[in-house]
């Protein structure tokens, strides 16, 4: 006599759970990116999730690993704030700055190789993926000459990241 309530309002519980997980919508009907937010004190795991990723893929390529270098990560969380600020993902800085001349005004000894940069709502492992499925990019990661690795990012308060990757040797 209990059963058809009780299951009625269990199947009603389970269908209120699955209306919590639906996607949010933006005005024009499009899914709204799930947002991957990086916390204050989640900046050492980032970082080193991407680089022991990067010397991961490295290894499997018979290439040395990378070392972070802090100056090549200066350079990068300049260049991520600078991108936010122009609204663009490209490698000029607003004051016409190259790659070259923004590790160079670091200090950094070496010679500057690479840099890939992303606009995205992904997190760390998916950019890094997506470098890696462009020749271009993935050429930056592999470069055999590279020995030093800088990487940072600026994340929006709506949640976009800008990323940045800088190589030395």
């Amino acid at each position: 006599m209990f059963r058809t309530p009780a299951l009625i309002l269990v199947a009603a519980l389970a269908l209120a759970g699955c209306v919590g997980q639906q996607p949010q919508l933006a005005a024009d009907g499009r899914p709204l990116p799930k947002l991957y937010e990086i916390r204050k004190g989640d900046e050492g795991r980032v970082t080193y999730s991407l680089i022991d990723s990067v010397n991961a893929l490295r290894s499997a390529a018979n290439a040395q690993p990378l070392a972070p270098n802090p100056l090549l990560t200066a350079a990068a969380a300049t260049h991520s704030r600078d991108m936010a600020v122009q609204n663009r993902p490209w490698h000029f800085g607003s004051d016409g700055s190259s790659p070259i001349e923004r590790v160079r005004r670091t200090g950094y000894q070496g010679r500057m190789l690479g840099e890939n940069i992303s606009e995205t709502y992904e997190n760390e492992v998916e950019t890094l993926s997506a470098w890696m499925g462009s020749p271009d990019t993935r050429s930056v990661i592999l470069d055999p000459l590279a020995r030093d690795i800088g990487f940072s990012w600026y994340q929006e308060p709506g949640g976009k990241i800008w990323w940045t990757l800088v190589t030395g040797g």
